[in-house]
Protein backbone atom coordinates (compact mmCIF):
# COMPACT_ATOMS: atom_id res chain seq x y z
CA UNK A 1 0.00 0.00 0.00
CA UNK A 2 1.38 3.11 -1.39
CA UNK A 3 1.70 6.43 1.03
CA UNK A 4 -1.46 8.16 -0.77
CA UNK A 5 -3.20 4.70 -0.20
CA UNK A 6 -2.52 4.75 3.31
CA UNK A 7 -3.47 8.49 3.72
CA UNK A 8 -6.72 7.55 2.45
CA UNK A 9 -7.36 4.28 3.82
CA UNK A 10 -6.92 5.76 7.68
CA UNK A 11 -8.81 8.99 6.82
CA UNK A 12 -11.73 6.65 5.52
CA UNK A 13 -11.83 4.28 8.68
CA UNK A 14 -10.71 7.36 11.12
CA UNK A 15 -12.88 8.97 13.55
CA UNK A 16 -14.56 12.21 12.98
CA UNK A 17 -12.04 13.74 15.21
CA UNK A 18 -9.05 12.17 13.20
CA UNK A 19 -11.18 13.47 9.96
CA UNK A 20 -10.86 17.11 10.86
CA UNK A 21 -7.79 16.53 11.53
CA UNK A 22 -6.58 15.55 8.66
CA UNK A 23 -8.72 18.23 7.01
CA UNK A 24 -6.41 20.60 8.88
CA UNK A 25 -3.34 19.31 8.40
CA UNK A 26 -4.02 18.86 4.54
CA UNK A 27 -5.56 22.42 4.04
CA UNK A 28 -2.41 23.87 5.84
CA UNK A 29 0.28 21.67 3.74
CA UNK A 30 -1.82 23.05 0.29
CA UNK A 31 -1.69 26.92 1.87
CA UNK A 32 2.17 26.59 2.62
CA UNK A 33 2.72 25.09 -0.72
CA UNK A 34 1.34 27.73 -2.24
CA UNK A 35 2.27 30.43 -0.25
CA UNK A 36 6.09 29.72 -1.03
CA UNK A 37 5.26 29.63 -4.60
CA UNK A 38 3.50 33.17 -4.24
CA UNK A 39 6.44 34.78 -2.10
CA UNK A 40 8.51 34.86 -5.52
CA UNK A 41 5.86 37.49 -6.16
CA UNK A 42 6.21 39.87 -4.07
CA UNK A 43 4.66 37.77 -1.21
CA UNK A 44 0.85 38.46 -1.68
CA UNK A 45 -1.41 36.65 0.31
CA UNK A 46 -2.50 32.99 -1.68
CA UNK A 47 -6.34 32.69 -2.72
CA UNK A 48 -7.05 30.60 0.01
CA UNK A 49 -6.42 33.29 2.19
CA UNK A 50 -7.73 35.82 0.44
CA UNK A 51 -11.19 33.47 0.03
CA UNK A 52 -11.71 31.30 3.08
CA UNK A 53 -9.92 33.39 5.88
CA UNK A 54 -12.61 35.50 7.42
CA UNK A 55 -12.08 39.24 7.31
CA UNK A 56 -13.08 41.97 9.92
CA UNK A 57 -14.45 44.06 7.15
CA UNK A 58 -18.12 43.30 7.49
CA UNK A 59 -18.80 44.21 3.70
CA UNK A 60 -16.51 41.11 2.89
CA UNK A 61 -18.97 38.72 4.69
CA UNK A 62 -21.78 39.41 2.39
CA UNK A 63 -19.13 38.43 -0.43
CA UNK A 64 -17.63 35.08 1.32
CA UNK A 65 -20.53 34.35 3.84
CA UNK A 66 -18.98 31.00 4.07
CA UNK A 67 -15.80 32.97 5.78
CA UNK A 68 -17.40 32.21 9.02
CA UNK A 69 -17.01 28.57 9.30
CA UNK A 70 -14.03 28.09 6.53
CA UNK A 71 -11.51 30.20 7.98
CA UNK A 72 -11.53 27.51 11.15
CA UNK A 73 -9.71 25.21 8.72
CA UNK A 74 -7.34 27.48 8.27
CA UNK A 75 -3.90 28.59 10.23
CA UNK A 76 -1.77 31.22 10.42
CA UNK A 77 1.82 28.86 10.92
CA UNK A 78 2.82 25.22 11.86
CA UNK A 79 2.64 26.15 15.63
CA UNK A 80 -0.49 27.47 15.74
CA UNK A 81 -1.90 24.12 13.50
CA UNK A 82 0.13 22.42 16.09
CA UNK A 83 -1.58 23.14 19.13
CA UNK A 84 -5.08 23.51 17.92
CA UNK A 85 -4.48 20.41 16.30
CA UNK A 86 -3.00 18.75 19.30
CA UNK A 87 -6.24 20.12 21.68
CA UNK A 88 -9.12 18.59 18.98
CA UNK A 89 -7.27 15.23 19.79
CA UNK A 90 -7.06 15.20 22.78
CA UNK A 91 -10.80 17.05 23.74
CA UNK A 92 -11.91 15.58 20.55
CA UNK A 93 -11.72 11.98 21.53
CA UNK A 94 -12.86 12.06 24.57
CA UNK A 95 -15.74 14.16 23.36
CA UNK A 96 -16.56 11.40 21.27
CA UNK A 97 -16.64 8.80 24.29
CA UNK A 98 -19.98 10.78 25.99
CA UNK A 99 -21.39 12.16 22.39
CA UNK A 100 -21.86 11.10 19.30
CA UNK A 101 -19.46 11.47 16.02
CA UNK A 102 -22.08 13.70 14.11
CA UNK A 103 -22.57 15.73 17.39
CA UNK A 104 -18.63 16.65 17.89
CA UNK A 105 -19.05 17.58 14.24
CA UNK A 106 -21.59 19.57 14.74
CA UNK A 107 -20.24 21.48 18.19
CA UNK A 108 -17.07 22.03 15.63
CA UNK A 109 -18.49 23.83 13.59
CA UNK A 110 -21.02 26.04 14.83
CA UNK A 111 -18.66 26.94 17.86
CA UNK A 112 -16.65 28.78 14.54
CA UNK A 113 -19.51 29.78 13.27
CA UNK A 114 -20.36 31.34 17.15
CA UNK A 115 -16.54 32.51 17.08
CA UNK A 116 -17.04 34.56 13.99
CA UNK A 117 -19.89 36.45 15.15
CA UNK A 118 -18.12 36.98 18.21
CA UNK A 119 -14.68 38.47 16.12
CA UNK A 120 -16.45 40.51 13.89
CA UNK A 121 -18.73 42.14 16.54
CA UNK A 122 -15.59 42.96 18.50
CA UNK A 123 -13.90 44.73 15.49
CA UNK A 124 -16.42 46.36 14.32
CA UNK A 125 -17.70 47.66 17.90
CA UNK A 126 -14.83 48.79 20.28
CA UNK A 127 -12.82 51.36 20.02
CA UNK A 128 -9.51 49.01 20.52
CA UNK A 129 -9.90 48.07 17.12
CA UNK A 130 -10.86 50.78 15.27
CA UNK A 131 -8.22 51.91 12.42
CA UNK A 132 -6.91 48.52 12.17
CA UNK A 133 -7.15 45.60 10.20
CA UNK A 134 -7.14 41.83 10.26
CA UNK A 135 -8.02 38.47 9.25
CA UNK A 136 -8.95 35.57 11.61
CA UNK A 137 -7.87 31.99 11.01
CA UNK A 138 -7.69 28.71 12.93
CA UNK A 139 -10.04 26.04 14.65
CA UNK A 140 -9.27 27.27 18.09
CA UNK A 141 -13.11 28.18 18.58
CA UNK A 142 -14.20 24.99 17.32
CA UNK A 143 -12.08 22.97 19.54
CA UNK A 144 -13.32 25.85 22.31
CA UNK A 145 -16.51 24.52 22.13
CA UNK A 146 -16.20 21.01 22.29
CA UNK A 147 -14.08 21.71 25.41
CA UNK A 148 -16.27 23.51 27.30
CA UNK A 149 -19.48 21.70 25.96
CA UNK A 150 -17.61 18.78 27.71
CA UNK A 151 -16.73 20.15 30.86
CA UNK A 152 -20.44 21.87 31.01
CA UNK A 153 -21.32 17.85 30.60
CA UNK A 154 -19.41 16.29 33.26
CA UNK A 155 -17.89 18.85 35.16
CA UNK A 156 -15.81 16.70 37.95
CA UNK A 157 -14.65 14.39 35.44
CA UNK A 158 -10.48 13.90 36.23
CA UNK A 159 -7.99 14.03 33.96
CA UNK A 160 -4.70 12.77 35.13
CA UNK A 161 -2.02 15.58 34.20
CA UNK A 162 1.76 14.62 34.14
CA UNK A 163 3.55 16.31 37.11
CA UNK A 164 0.27 17.82 38.34
CA UNK A 165 -2.09 14.92 38.75
CA UNK A 166 -5.45 14.11 38.73
CA UNK A 167 -7.50 17.69 37.87
CA UNK A 168 -11.00 18.46 37.34
CA UNK A 169 -12.42 19.36 34.01
CA UNK A 170 -14.40 22.34 35.46
CA UNK A 171 -10.53 23.68 36.55
CA UNK A 172 -8.61 23.45 33.04
CA UNK A 173 -12.06 25.34 32.07
CA UNK A 174 -11.59 27.94 34.02
CA UNK A 175 -8.09 28.37 33.25
CA UNK A 176 -8.34 27.84 29.47
CA UNK A 177 -11.30 30.71 29.97
CA UNK A 178 -8.75 33.46 31.58
CA UNK A 179 -6.01 33.19 28.99
CA UNK A 180 -8.51 34.02 26.54
CA UNK A 181 -9.97 37.09 29.25
CA UNK A 182 -6.93 38.20 29.56
CA UNK A 183 -5.93 37.75 25.85
CA UNK A 184 -8.84 40.22 25.16
CA UNK A 185 -6.30 43.50 24.94
CA UNK A 186 -3.53 41.46 23.88
CA UNK A 187 -2.06 41.09 20.30
CA UNK A 188 -4.43 38.44 19.29
CA UNK A 189 -7.78 39.81 20.86
CA UNK A 190 -9.80 38.95 18.22
CA UNK A 191 -8.86 35.72 18.25
CA UNK A 192 -9.37 35.51 22.15
CA UNK A 193 -12.93 36.99 21.09
CA UNK A 194 -13.40 34.24 18.92
CA UNK A 195 -12.48 31.28 21.42
CA UNK A 196 -14.75 32.87 24.04
CA UNK A 197 -17.44 32.88 21.04
CA UNK A 198 -16.74 29.08 20.42
CA UNK A 199 -16.71 28.47 24.43
CA UNK A 200 -20.06 29.89 24.82
CA UNK A 201 -21.88 28.31 22.44
CA UNK A 202 -20.29 24.73 24.14
CA UNK A 203 -21.70 26.21 27.30
CA UNK A 204 -25.06 27.23 26.09
CA UNK A 205 -25.75 24.09 24.20
CA UNK A 206 -25.08 21.57 26.46
CA UNK A 207 -26.72 23.44 29.31
CA UNK A 208 -29.80 23.79 27.98
CA UNK A 209 -30.00 20.39 26.07
CA UNK A 210 -28.56 18.25 28.79
CA UNK A 211 -32.50 16.22 28.51
CA UNK A 212 -33.16 16.86 24.87
CA UNK A 213 -31.80 15.92 21.39
CA UNK A 214 -28.89 17.79 20.12
CA UNK A 215 -29.34 18.02 16.46
CA UNK A 216 -28.12 21.41 15.16
CA UNK A 217 -28.28 21.18 11.42
CA UNK A 218 -32.38 20.43 11.09
CA UNK A 219 -32.87 24.44 11.89
CA UNK A 220 -30.66 26.84 14.11
CA UNK A 221 -33.70 28.33 15.52
CA UNK A 222 -35.24 25.06 16.70
CA UNK A 223 -32.17 22.60 17.66
CA UNK A 224 -34.06 21.53 20.97
CA UNK A 225 -35.84 18.89 20.35
CA UNK A 226 -36.85 16.04 22.74
CA UNK A 227 -35.92 12.83 22.24
CA UNK A 228 -36.72 9.52 23.79
CA UNK A 229 -33.03 8.79 25.41
CA UNK A 230 -32.44 12.10 27.36
CA UNK A 231 -28.86 12.89 27.44
CA UNK A 232 -27.49 11.59 30.88
CA UNK A 233 -24.46 13.02 33.69
CA UNK A 234 -21.81 9.77 33.28
CA UNK A 235 -19.34 11.08 34.77
CA UNK A 236 -17.71 9.16 38.17
CA UNK A 237 -18.70 10.77 41.36
CA UNK A 238 -16.80 10.27 44.42
CA UNK A 239 -18.87 9.28 47.05
CA UNK A 240 -18.33 9.57 50.72
CA UNK A 241 -18.52 5.93 53.16
CA UNK A 242 -19.04 5.99 56.98
CA UNK A 243 -16.54 2.83 57.26
CA UNK A 244 -14.05 0.23 55.94
CA UNK A 245 -16.75 -2.44 55.59
CA UNK A 246 -18.63 -3.46 52.66
CA UNK A 247 -21.66 -0.74 52.51
CA UNK A 248 -24.60 0.32 49.69
CA UNK A 249 -22.09 3.24 48.82
CA UNK A 250 -19.05 0.44 48.09
CA UNK A 251 -21.77 -1.62 45.86
CA UNK A 252 -22.97 1.62 44.04
CA UNK A 253 -19.20 2.93 43.05
CA UNK A 254 -18.53 -0.81 42.23
CA UNK A 255 -21.49 -0.55 39.60
CA UNK A 256 -20.71 2.52 38.20
CA UNK A 257 -17.20 1.26 37.39
CA UNK A 258 -19.17 -1.28 35.60
CA UNK A 259 -20.91 0.77 33.96
CA UNK A 260 -18.63 3.73 33.05
CA UNK A 261 -16.08 0.51 31.65
CA UNK A 262 -18.89 -0.65 29.08
CA UNK A 263 -19.12 2.80 28.16
CA UNK A 264 -15.87 2.72 27.25
CA UNK A 265 -15.95 -0.31 25.11
CA UNK A 266 -19.38 -0.43 23.71
CA UNK A 267 -20.18 3.37 23.65
CA UNK A 268 -23.06 5.44 25.99
CA UNK A 269 -25.96 3.53 23.83
CA UNK A 270 -25.42 0.19 24.82
CA UNK A 271 -26.26 0.56 28.37
CA UNK A 272 -29.54 -0.53 29.36
CA UNK A 273 -32.63 1.74 30.48
CA UNK A 274 -31.98 0.77 34.64
CA UNK A 275 -27.97 1.41 33.95
CA UNK A 276 -29.12 5.16 32.50
CA UNK A 277 -31.30 5.76 35.22
CA UNK A 278 -28.78 4.43 37.76
CA UNK A 279 -26.32 6.84 36.59
CA UNK A 280 -28.03 9.71 36.00
CA UNK A 281 -29.34 9.01 39.87
CA UNK A 282 -25.43 8.44 41.28
CA UNK A 283 -24.64 11.82 38.84
CA UNK A 284 -27.43 13.99 40.69
CA UNK A 285 -26.55 12.69 43.97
Amino acid sequence: MGFIDNIKYKFNTGSIIEKLIYINVGIFAVTLLLTIAQGLFRGQPTFIVEWFALDDNLSELFTKPWSLISYGFLHSGFIHLLFNMIGLYFIGNLFIQYFTQKQALQFYLLGTLFGGFFYLFSQNYFPLFEGSSSRLVGASAGVSAIFIGLATYMPNYQINVRLLGYIKLWHLAAVWLAFDLVGLIGPNAGGSFSHLGGSLFGFLFVNQASNKKIDIFGSIFSIFKRKEKPLQTVYKAKTKSKNTTTTPTNNNQKKIDEILDKISKSGYDTLTKAEKEFLFKQGKS
